[in-house]
């Protein structure tokens, strides 16, 4: 209780707020007098002369400080003397009254359920499918109610805000029920997607039980959420309007086609986005070449359970291609463009053509980014297609390139590479390589010249000159050799179903075999001029990575050989086959290939060591080193054959490792080399092994581990194959 004097300080401030007050209202209405039966503490606090004269009274101001108006109260003497108040005193054993509860918030009630005394109400009966241990979702019984369910489902959980932020920051329970109501908002407008737009989702969180004071510290792993989802009726298109498209003319009825909605369709904005999209396909794909599709607008109506759509396209006229120009004509020409580009002058307009034509470029290599744009030169007149020129504007890349590398293998000692190149050395596209091999098996110096998309879309021209001193186990050659060749290549960019290539090589080489009969043969020099040819057909779906169909080879090149002792005169022959068998729904992919091989046309003594058959290695049989497979001379060294084969069989199975990325792949791999020209199998050779894919955007990278069965004395135990794609 307060001190007198501080009541009485607290009282003048009192008096003076009530005093101005009533002297403002007393100018703005003077009165006389006030009435003379005013309670008299009231008239003691405002007399009739602060009535009388007002402002004189209210100007007063309070008194000195330290003064009091009255007598000063008695400490000890209770304020119900003087104050005269009308409610009585407490007693001592005075209790408020109690606070009756406020009704709970509708939505705290719904998402902390767990914590009111009374549990929520028991949720409708369906059909629950358990996202994880804490997120639930229960569907309609009846699976026609919600077609869309599995898919639904699926996007829900890859947007979840429960899902995807588990385990961030503090995972307490408050923080789970505003996640929970952000996947609520989130199954809303899924819904809508789909055509649900009277749909209804119940919320319900729950967690461990409030009076289970042992659980408490474990409250923010024990949180639940369950969703029921009620989708109600699903809505129809009703009117749809796609603005200008009747200016297409004859063309319109086709390109309406294209666009595959009607009026009664279920209402789906999915759909309305991938149909917007068939249709500006259509357009571009048909000659409009300056077409235009708006965003779509949906005017939904929930008296009619329909919503309309509105989509203005303006088709803006039908074009042929006109002109390709380049920005940098001295660097890569126009006439050089319209080598790459799969379309001509007078072709009607197709969009794919001119994002081909943007891909090609950039597969040059030779620059770093590219714009391909339409230009109108001549419009649409008298139902004549109008003329849009390709304009091409491209930035360099870099040129030049230095690369290195050094390593070492078993049996074959340390190698150094080094190589410079310039690709636009010869514009356009003209490349000059020069590289050297520095090996204790092997030492090299050559030059490469290449032009690529020589007179067509991946045509190759290439010139190479090339000085090698080889040292093998089978051979040692030292070679000087000019080949020039002409190819149609399959890209990445672009998979062929057909490739072929015809070239023609010099070659003067002076070659030693192997020791024979333990006295080292003498060195031989041969001269050979040769046409190689080469065919191919390409029928899987995959250059790298085949999971399906199958491939086909055919190398013939015909040879003269001179040397001193005599000529000869034969052909190198070779067939190459594949084919790839997904099973279990593409889990597994069964491979098999083989490989036929033989040199008719002229004894093997006449034939350059170089040039015959061997098998062994990672492209031939694993589990063998290179050349390790075939006849053998008097001391065990490899010796060549003029006849191949090779028989392998793998299944690439994926293990769902690193996100799908990971296979394993067991194989055998089998060859043999006949010194006659016709497979005679009698010294077949098995290797067998297990490796493991890493697939990459750029193909899988390739580890193989392998061991030959009956293996014989100086054969590798172990053999490991590291490489980019798969073995075939």
């Amino acid at each position: 209780m307060a001190c007198p004097a501080a009541r009485t300080n607290t009282a003048w401030r009192i008096d003076r707020l009530l005093a101005g007050a009533l002297a403002a209202l007393l100018i703005a209405h003077p009165i006389q007098a006030q009435h003379r039966r005013t309670d008299p503490a009231l008239e003691e606090l405002i007399p009739d002369s602060a009535i009388d004269q007002p402002e004189e009274w209210a100007n007063q101001g309070l008194p000195p400080q330290g003064q009091v108006q009255g007598e000063a109260l008695d400490p000890s003497s209770p304020m119900a003397d003087d104050a005269q108040f009308t409610v009585e005193w407490p007693e001592d054993d005075f209790e408020l009254p109690p606070v009756a509860s406020l009704e709970p918030d509708p939505d705290l009630a719904e998402t902390f359920a767990a914590d009111l005394e009374e549990p929520p109400p028991a949720a409708p009966e369906g059909d629950a499918q358990r996202i994880s241990k804490r997120l639930t979702l229960v569907f309609p019984p009846d699976p026609a109610a919600f077609p869309e369910r599995e898919e639904f489902e699926e996007r829900f959980k890859q947007l979840s805000a429960i899902e995807n932020l588990k385990g961030e920051g503090d995972d307490s329970f408050a923080q789970l029920a505003v996640r929970a109501r952000s996947d609520r908002e989130l199954l809303q407008r899924l819904l809508r997607i789909y055509g649900y737009y009277a749909a209804d989702v119940t919320q319900s969180v729950s967690a461990i039980d409030p009076g289970n004071e042992a659980a408490k510290d474990e409250r923010h792993q024990a949180g639940k959420v369950r969703f029921d989802i009620t989708p109600g009726t699903r809505y129809q298109l009703g009117a749809i309007d796609l603005g200008r498209l009747a200016d297409a003319g004859p063309e319109a009825p086709m390109l309406r086609r294209s666009f595959r909605l009607e009026t009664g369709d279920p209402l789906n904005s999915d759909k309305i986005i991938e149909e917007r999209g068939h249709l500006d396909s259509a357009l571009g794909e048909n000659g409009y070449a300056f077409a235009v599709v708006a965003e779509p607008e949906l005017l939904v109506d929930h008296h009619r359970d329909e919503g309309d759509l509105t989509m203005p396209v303006s088709p803006n006229g039908q074009y042929v291609f006109g002109e390709i120009t380049s920005n940098r004509p001295r660097f890569m020409s126009s006439h050089h463009l319209g080598e790459i580009a799969r379309f001509d002058e007078g072709d009607l307009y197709r969009r794919s053509m001119a994002d081909d034509l943007r891909r090609a470029i950039l597969a040059t290599g030779i620059v770093s980014s590219v714009t391909v744009v339409p230009r109108e030169t001549k419009a649409p007149q008298g139902g004549e297609p109008g003329v849009a020129a390709i304009d091409v504007s491209m930035t360099k890349a870099p040129l030049r390139t230095i690369a290195g590398a050094l390593g070492y293998e078993t049996g074959e000692g340390p190698r150094a590479e080094l190589s410079w190149e310039h690709r636009n050395m010869f514009p356009p596209e003209g490349m000059l390589r020069v590289r050297g091999v520095a090996g204790t098996k092997e030492q090299l110096a050559g030059v490469t010249a290449r032009r690529n998309n020589f007179k067509g879309r991946d045509q190759v021209l290439t010139l190479d000159l090339t000085a090698n001193n080889i040292e093998r186990d089978a051979y040692d050659a030292r070679s000087l050799s000019l080949t020039g060749n002409f190819e149609k290549q399959t890209t990445l960019l672009f998979q062929k179903p057909w490739v072929w290539s015809v070239g023609a090589a010099l070659a003067i080489t002076d070659e030693r075999e192997g020791n024979v009969n333990g006295v080292q043969s003498p060195r031989r020099t041969f001269k050979i001029f040769s046409l190689p040819l080469r065919a191919a057909y390409d029928g899987s779906d995959n250059l790298l990575d085949p999971t399906k169909g199958f491939r086909a080879g055919l190398r013939v090149s015909p040879e003269q050989s001179w040397q001193s002792s005599g000529n000869a005169r034969y052909a190198r022959i070779q067939f190459d086959g594949s084919a790839y068998q997904p099973f279990g729904g593409g889990k597994v992919v069964m491979a098999g290939r083989v490989r036929l091989g033989s040199i008719p046309g002229a004894p093997i003594e006449r034939i350059a060591p170089s040039r015959r058959f061997y098998a062994g290695g990672g492209g031939s049989v694993r589990g063998f080193g290179y050349q390790e497979i075939g006849p053998r001379d008097s001391v065990g060294d490899p010796s060549g054959g003029r006849a191949l084969t090779e028989l392998s069989l793998e299944a690439r199975i994926k293990t769902g490792l690193f996100d799908g990325a990971m296979s394993v792949v067991p194989f055998v791999d089998g060859g043999a080399v006949d010194t006659e020209t016709t497979p005679r199998w009698h010294d077949f050779r098995v290797g067998v092994g297990i490796g493991v894919r890493y697939a990459t955007s750029f193909g899988p990278i390739r580890i193989d581990v392998a061991t030959p069965l009956d293996r014989r004395s100086g054969e590798s135990v172990v053999g490991i194959y590291v490489a980019l794609g798969q073995a075939f």
